[in-house]
């Protein structure tokens, strides 16, 4: 059974960066597409970027194109996302998700099936 655990969340300034992981077990990421998403309060949860099987498509929600960034690194099986020029509204809780099949591209997050807890991020004004 895959499990994700997503860390690296918390507090800072509008303007600032953090780096968000999602370690995966019980399956390699290799060759399945994987993505991030948040859910503020009070709002659906909303896309935020995804990374394709090879590493090679990415896609990004409007609201954090040009200021996040994702990456996979296959060797720890791990998903990170950069986080920068953050403001108050992104604060929200950050959930990364894999690919229900192999060989997925950025596009297929509507698919993605399984989930992590999820890591809180606040950023202050």
């Amino acid at each position: 059974q895959v499990q994700l655990v997503e860390s690296g969340g918390g507090v800072v300034q509008h303007g600032g960066s953090l780096t968000l992981s999602c370690a995966v077990s019980g399956r390699t990421i290799a060759t399945y597409a994987m993505g991030w998403f948040r859910q503020a309060p009070g709002k659906a949860r909303e896309f935020i970027a995804a990374i394709g099987w090879a590493s090679v498509s990415t896609q990004f929600g409007d609201s954090v194109k040009g200021r996040f960034t994702i990456s996979k690194d296959n060797a720890k099986n791990t998903l990170t996302l950069q986080l920068n020029s953050l403001n108050p509204e992104d604060t929200a809780d950050y959930y990364c998700a894999i690919d229900s099949l192999p060989f997925g591209r950025a596009f297929d997050w509507g698919r993605f099936g399984s989930w992590g807890q999820g890591t809180q991020v606040t950023v202050s004004s």
